[in-house]
């Protein structure tokens, strides 16, 4: 596997390493537009030609160690794969380094989250995404995309920002006070920002969607859902997320790639790096 960004071997290595980076290729569950499989290639591409000064928190999280673990192989059933990916979480968990994970397709986080949940009963997840994702299941299984974050409502403080896609029954399972609607904070809800994280628990674990981003930005989803948030918005959002709380770990999934359009694959690598220089730069 190459270093994330071609960074040094010494910062890529897994004994110096503050940082893993778990590939989740899995797009078995996506039901319109294909190609998650490959969005971690597309990601590690272009992170490949990324600077590695960040302006903002005028630093080089890099040299804090990012080793990129084997990816997992993924086949069989839903059920099972999202079994493997508990177990994966688990272990990244219990080595005490900080987990990240690049899918693949939404249904991945469902055994991300168990196993942080395990570990952290009190956990916040922190969803930014453009659909609701709670159906119980989907086309036979609770482990789809559709459903990524059914379980997490159910037994976590479920927070989900930028949602403007559903489907009538996930209302029975919505938290309307939770929830931040992409047409509300684009309308002018000034203070949504503060009145999410007040909802929070100290620690939080954040799954990214990247269809919460409009699509004119981020047309390489599966689903590209119009009235998304904006480039600035997101990350003004996520750095004051980790000034006021405890990121635990994270995940960045629905990348699809599109062919000769390179800018999307960058934004997804850009996010993932300004996301860690935020969380380190409140670390001393």
């Amino acid at each position: 596997m190459n270093a994330f960004a071609g960074i040094e071997e010494r910062y890529a290595q897994f004994e110096n390493a503050q940082i893993l980076l778990q590939p989740l290729t899995y797009d078995g569950t996506s039901t319109w537009g294909k190609g998650a499989d490959k969005g971690f290639a597309a990601f590690m591409e272009a992170a490949a030609n990324m600077e590695l000064y960040d302006i903002e928190t005028d630093s080089e999280v890099y040299r804090r160690g990012i080793h990129t673990l084997a990816s997992l192989d993924e086949s069989g059933s839903a059920e099972e794969v999202c079994a493997a990916i508990r177990g994966r979480a688990r272990e990244m968990i219990a080595s005490g380094k900080f987990p990240t994970f690049f899918g693949g397709e939404h249904s991945v986080s469902i055994g991300i989250i168990q196993a942080f949940a395990e570990k952290y009963p009190d956990l916040t997840v922190l969803q930014l995404d453009a659909h609701a994702d709670l159906r119980p299941d989907y086309e036979g299984s609770a482990c789809n995309h559709a459903c990524a974050v059914h379980w997490a409502a159910r037994n976590c403080n479920l927070i989900q920002v930028g949602i403007r896609s559903m489907d009538s029954a996930e209302k029975d399972f919505m938290q309307t006070e939770k929830t931040f609607l992409a047409h509300e904070i684009s309308s002018g809800d000034a203070d949504w920002m503060e009145r999410s994280i007040a909802l929070m628990g100290a620690q939080v674990y954040l799954t990214i969607d990247l269809d919460v981003f409009d699509p004119a930005i981020m047309p390489a989803t599966g689903t590209p859902e119009p009235g998304g948030l904006d480039w600035n918005t997101v990350t003004r959002y996520l750095r004051k997320l980790c000034a006021e709380r405890r990121l635990l770990g994270f995940d960045i999934v629905e990348l699809a790639p599109i062919e000769g359009l390179r800018a999307p694959d960058f934004l997804a690598a850009k996010l993932y790096y300004k996301l860690l220089s935020y969380r380190f730069s409140h670390e001393g």
